[in-house]
């Protein structure tokens, strides 16, 4: 038999790829459209008053959350598990039909998830409850999504010829299961219509309609439960397995530790679940939950610091690289923002600190250098290294890649400096008193002087999606650019001038 190396099929990879930079655009352009809204609020009325409904902050808002954290992020995270998974367990998609099957099907019912969702946000039709806004009807269609993309996974790990599984699988494994688990739980509601219905007779509401099964403070548990964990297994378990593969890849370079890498995954797998809480510090949650919650935020400065350092170690002794290198730059900037956001949000959840920080723009500001910095910076760092492979391309062009990371950087920079800023003058506007006790200030004093705050945070918004929109082009442009051998894609990705 003809020994040849083995050749991977990356047809579900590319059509994720293509919707990951789609609902990136899409997620990102309507946050800089509510960010300027806060800024000028009479841009809610930007298509007229008959439109009004359909262009509102309250209308467009979750569409921004879900399009980012559903769209634009788990679309990377498929695209990149559809390219990693085969390369790391040596295996090709192509060798099983049915595993050909369950990707396609996993694509275009997860399109037809988001077209759903989009469709019925827009309409206003939502369950109010914060990135779990979905009615029963598309949770299901999310479960199946879910339970196809399992399948997928567990399929390829299955047949695969890598006995050992690489730390990175270990991540999207941990990804899937802990998503499964949160989604499931937070989303148990009942439909109104079949509660609410005596017999022979229809119930109150439409028939998408639905109430959460859990009320009052266990409510408030559940969901803050779930959505800080949907940050856990959306914003950092797959991001971080995406790294461990994609920067000893493309600095070939050897992780630092892998004993460090292990040590991490398990601690961030026990701490993370139980830091939910700190949402919720100076409510009706039990003082001892929210004691918990804020030991366990701390201790979370361990595994994820344990992480972001041994990322920065792997290039240790190759920092000409960085120099060099615009995509070894945009993943060393990642682990940098990872390393100031889990440093942050713990400090956040300190009960003293948080009594200033809590419900102000800081929350915003570190939600983005989070998600602007890390999530956003690893996912397209991951599609540039995937594309002259998957296309069999060159880079078109690395002066695009170059000005896109200094526009980007100073984007996110601009965001969260005055978010900042702005957060912490709302927690103190709103703690001072005169002489007499009385506040000293109104509402509308601190919405006055957090407006110029608010107009920087829609540049930086707009910063970074110019500079997204640079990488959608150069990715555009890589389809049709010089083609490339084998040879040139071992190591570092070839780029344009």
């Amino acid at each position: 038999m003809e020994n040849r190396p083995l050749e991977y099929d990356y047809t579900i990879a590319k059509m994720f790829m293509l919707t990951t930079i789609v609902l990136g655009i899409v997620g990102m352009l309507i946050g800089v459209i509510l960010a300027f809204q806060l800024a000028f609020p009479g841009l809610n009325l930007i298509l007229g008053d008959s439109l009004a409904e359909y262009t509102n902050f309250s209308r467009l808002r979750p569409l921004h959350t879900d399009a980012v954290i559903f769209g634009f992020t788990l679309s990377g995270v498929f695209a990149t598990w559809y390219y990693v998974g085969q390369r790391v367990l040596k295996v090709s998609m192509a060798e099983s039909k049915l595993l050909m099957t369950l990707g396609k099907l996993h694509f275009w019912l997860y399109i037809v998830v988001v077209a759903a969702a989009v469709f019925s946000l827009f309409a206003g039709v939502t369950t109010s409850k914060e990135y779990a806004e979905f009615e029963w009807p598309i949770d299901v269609g999310v479960v199946v999504v879910w339970v196809l993309f399992g399948m997928s996974m567990f399929g390829l790990i299955g047949i695969r010829r890598e006995k050992s599984l690489y730390i990175s699988v270990w991540y999207y494994i941990a990804t899937f299961l802990g998503i499964a688990m949160l989604y499931l739980f937070n989303n148990m509601e009942i439909p109104t219509m079949f509660a609410t219905s005596p017999a022979g007779e229809s119930g109150i509401g439409a028939w998408y309609h639905s109430v959460s099964m859990y009320a009052g403070t266990n409510d408030a548990l559940v969901q803050w439960w779930y959505g800080h964990n949907a940050v856990a297994f959306g914003f950092t378990v797959p991001i971080v397995g995406m790294i461990y593969y994609f920067l000893p890849k493309e600095s070939g370079q050897a992780i630092y530790s892998y004993k460090l890498s292990l040590l991490s995954f398990w601690g961030l797998m026990f701490v993370y679940l139980w830091a939910g809480g700190h949402h919720l510090l100076y409510s009706t949650v039990p003082d001892w939950v929210q004691t918990m919650a804020s030991i366990f935020s701390i201790v979370l400065i361990l595994p994820s610091w344990g992480s972001a350092i041994n990322m920065l170690l792997t290039m240790k002794g190759e920092w000409q690289q960085v120099a060099s290198s615009p995509l070894i730059k945009f993943m060393i900037l990642a682990s940098t923002f990872y390393m100031f956001s889990t440093l942050e949000g713990p400090i956040q959840a300190i009960k003293s600190v948080n009594a200033i920080a809590h419900f102000t723009d800081w929350i915003v500001g570190h939600v983005h250098d989070g998600v602007l910095g890390w999530v956003g910076f690893m996912i397209m760092a991951s599609l540039y290294h995937m594309a002259p492979r998957v296309f069999k391309r060159e880079i078109y062009s690395k002066a695009i890649m170059t000005a896109q990371f200094w526009i980007q950087t100073l984007g996110v920079v601009l965001y969260f400096t005055s978010m900042w800023i702005a957060g912490i003058t709302q927690g103190m506007m709103w703690r001072a008193h005169d002489e007499f006790g009385n506040l000293a200030y109104s509402f509308i004093d601190t919405v006055t002087v957090l407006h110029p705050y608010y107009a920087i945070r829609g540049i930086g918004g707009l910063l970074y999606l110019v500079g997204f929109l640079m990488f959608a082009y150069n990715i555009y442009k890589t389809m049709s650019s010089r083609p490339i051998e084998e040879r040139e894609l071992q190591s570092a990705s070839p780029m344009g001038a």
